[in-house]
């Protein structure tokens, strides 16, 4: 498949901390990729780099065949970015916030497109109100209008769902996946693991690097051993008893439960592969169970396995 994207050891550094550290990516024509990774990981920075925003220190980015470096005037007519800041207009109504995008981009008989838009996103009952009077999830929609009113071939988003309510996000999805049909090319930062299950493949950054970059069922098959979801009696004294076991490969705490990641042998029988040898094994160690059972492993359970050994291997590297 055709490349819209592809990156080559791109480095940036802001004072003394090293935004990314040498990223190589490529991602296809027609493509919905996600980037995932906590806050500071790098992700907001790449977005601006890709759109041209501010510069790498090093490395090397094409958009769609033309050279980041040489040709980006070329290239801002044929992308969009939507970022997680915005900048609505909140005393123009949604008519006048898409006209004045239209302006900017020098869209020429603009109305018909917005109307599409409007048409498109569900808007068109509100396009008189102002930004200002609009829901997050309307204003995240007015945005997206804004930022697709030139026909870009593919269109940046930071974190677009952040803060909508999840009615709203199911309806930005919709959106998203009608755009996905027309061809154009969506490259998203999102800090939601299930929004990151759409995409069909998923980055995961950390430090300013990729750690891997797949398919979500490839990665999540990545994943060693058998995922037991317990709702303990005593949660904390559950997760610190099962960080001391070693038939227990990880322990993730989600919410009022743990997903306790186990090999397929203890030094209690070799029985910890199932739900029912797990169960005997917090009996004896006194652990109360309310609820337990397997489970498939989930997005959230490979990115939290990674970044703890990511996050091991630098404090092992610093402490030689």
């Amino acid at each position: 498949m055709k490349s819209a994207i592809h990156v080559t050891g791109l480095t940036k550094t802001f004072g003394e901390t090293k935004a990314l550290r040498g990223v190589d990516l490529s991602i296809s024509t027609g493509e919905m990729f996600g980037i995932v990774g906590p806050d500071g990981a790098g992700k907001t920075t790449l977005i601006r780099i890709l759109c041209g925003i501010i510069k790498p220190d090093a490395g090397a980015a094409t958009i769609l065949g033309l050279d980041l470096a040489t040709e980006k005037e070329k290239i801002k007519p044929r992308i969009g970015y939507l970022s997680q800041r915005f900048s609505l207009y909140p005393d123009l109504s949604i008519d006048e916030n898409i006209e004045f995008f239209a302006e900017i981009h020098e869209v020429e008989g603009y109305k018909a497109r917005r109307d599409e838009l409007l048409e498109f996103t569900r808007l068109t009952p509100f396009r008189t109100r102002l930004a200002d009077k609009l829901s997050g999830g309307m204003k995240q929609k007015l945005a997206l209008a804004c930022t697709l009113i030139h026909k870009p071939e593919i269109i940046f988003l930071d974190e677009p769902t952040t803060g909508v309510d999840p009615v709203s996000r199911r309806d930005f999805w919709k959106i998203l996946s009608s755009l996905l049909k027309e061809g154009i090319t969506i490259v998203m930062t999102t800090p939601y693991l299930d929004e990151a299950e759409r995409c069909s493949r998923v980055a995961l950054m950390e430090h300013g690097a990729l750690l891997v970059v797949d398919e979500p069922r490839n990665l999540k098959m990545q994943m060693s051993g058998t995922v037991i979801e317990v709702i303990p009696t005593d949660l904390q004294a559950m997760y610190a008893a099962l960080q001391q076991e070693p038939w227990v490969l990880d322990v993730q705490a989600f919410g009022d439960r743990l997903n306790v990641i186990v090999g397929t042998e203890s030094a209690a029988g070799g029985r910890t592969g199932t739900a029912r040898g797990v169960d005997t094994e917090l009996r004896r160690l006194g652990l109360g169970v309310k609820n337990l059972r397997i489970v498939q492993p989930s997005l959230e359970n490979v990115f939290i396995s990674l970044l703890k050994r990511e996050n091991a291997e630098i404090t092992e590297a610093v402490s030689r």
